[in-house]
């Protein structure tokens, strides 16, 4: 997924491994027992790719290069704007490329057409966060890994908050309002904190730290209105009701980030790319003003998972080559190297003991973060079902619904949707 402000499997099949992860006879790899064949791998492999990632990607794959001589690999550059429609029409002809780049939300609409083929169960890799590969599993099969993750922590003025009298970060949600409001009444902030008021999945990690779930444990019905989220959805409205965060934030390029750094809104939920941005905003010296934390809970402290996965499609001309470039692409050093270049958080955990990431304080947050983490379902109905959401946050927030009401709408809205009524 293209990176936002809130994010913005190979999974559990025996730790990370991929042994028996395979999919039925409809979904199995071009490989007919669904395993990697030995030997070199030789011959072109083509990937498209999207952003940075596509700009970066060839020079870091010149290391593969060197290391098989006989296959070339060649990255293609897709605007984030288009990619979606773009491997749907490929997905559609039968054009599509080897390797794929695929938003992590688009996983289970091109999974359920069929597009992708089974990781193999000789695959190999292992050890990365299992909330990422959650987004690879489409029906219960692998279908690609997880390349590249995000997931949103709390960022805070240190600064202002000991000016205020609080001296460590908020652990709860009752830490947290406490000191949104001594932001206010002591350290002179307009708003106490940033919160988006009409984002539904910038909401989410509050209610999955309530303990609230999106849909059942099999994924058979949509589970927006219990208890556990109708307190979440009451305990954000109260920020907005209180006046201890703008109702009608501005969405300018760098709003964020202006305001963090006059101390306007000294704390927010973002990403791992708003320290870079952050520290240009503030100059010199403001790095030491602020830190990190993992999102205050209530029973959890679980946040969004975002970020980027790699899958190889059925109709790849080159699927032996191309399994070994997702290899190389999982492997810890390489992952790491990953981050130098581009800022990308490496979805296998091992990579997060380099010096690059380990001895930094701030992103060493979103390696904690990232062990309590959870996305949307997949399903094709999310993007339908999220937008609906949207319209009921803002409603709750802005208009002064009840968070009863609205999420009792809400789970209509999505069984409609679900339906296709």
């Amino acid at each position: 997924m293209p990176r936002s402000r809130v994010m913005l499997a190979i999974a559990v099949c025996g730790g990370l491994a991929l042994a028996g992860c395979g999919r039925s006879a409809q979904g199995e790899s071009p490989q007919a027992d669904n395993t990697l064949k030995a030997g070199a791998a030789k011959g072109t492999v083509t990937i498209w790719a999207q952003g940075a990632e596509a700009d970066r990607l060839p020079s870091l794959l010149k290391k593969f290069e060197a290391k098989n001589p006989d296959v070339t690999v060649k990255v293609t550059s897709i605007p984030w704007g288009t990619a979606h429609d773009k491997y749907q029409s490929a997905i559609a002809a039968g054009t599509t490329p080897d390797i794929g780049q695929i938003g992590t939300t688009w996983m289970g609409e091109f999974g359920r057409a069929d597009a992708f083929a089974a990781v193999p169960a000789n695959f190999g890799a292992t050890g990365f966060y299992s909330g990422s590969v959650a987004s690879t599993k489409v029906e219960g099969a692998t279908l690609g890994i997880p390349w590249y993750v995000d997931t949103p922590v709390l960022y805070y003025r240190t600064d202002l908050a000991r000016k205020a009298g609080i001296t460590s970060a908020p652990q709860n949600w009752d830490d947290l309002k406490k000191l949104a409001k001594a932001l206010q009444s002591k350290a002179g902030a307009k708003y106490g904190i940033g919160l988006p008021p009409k984002d539904f999945q910038a909401f989410l990690p509050f209610a999955w730290s309530n303990g609230a779930k999106l849909t059942t444990a099999d994924g058979s019905r949509w589970t927006l209105d219990t208890p556990q989220m109708r307190e979440a959805v009451t305990y954000f409205r109260s920020y907005f009701s209180e006046g201890i965060a703008d109702t009608t934030p501005s969405t300018d390029t760098g709003a964020v980030e202006s305001s963090f750094v006059k101390g306007e809104v000294p704390m927010f939920i973002g990403g791992s790319y708003e320290v870079g941005q952050l520290n240009q905003a503030g100059g010199a010296g403001f790095e030491k003003k602020y830190a990190t934390a993992v999102v205050p809970g209530h029973v959890s402290h679980t946040s969004f998972v975002g970020g980027g996965d790699l899958t190889v499609f059925k109709k790849a001309k080159n699927p032996t080559a191309a399994w070994k470039v997702l290899q190389f692409l999982s492997q810890p050093v390489t992952q790491a190297e990953w981050y130098r270049m581009t800022g990308d958080l490496p979805s296998v955990q091992s990579a997060w003991k380099d010096p690059s990431l380990a001895g930094d304080a701030k992103l060493a947050v979103f390696g904690r973060q990232l062990k309590d983490v959870t996305s949307p379902p997949n399903t094709p109905q999310w993007a339908q079902v999220q937008a609906a959401g949207d319209a009921q946050m803002e409603r709750v927030t802005t208009a002064g619904l009840s968070p009863a009401k609205a999420m009792k709408t809400l789970q209509s809205d999505a069984a409609a949707i679900e339906s296709g009524s």
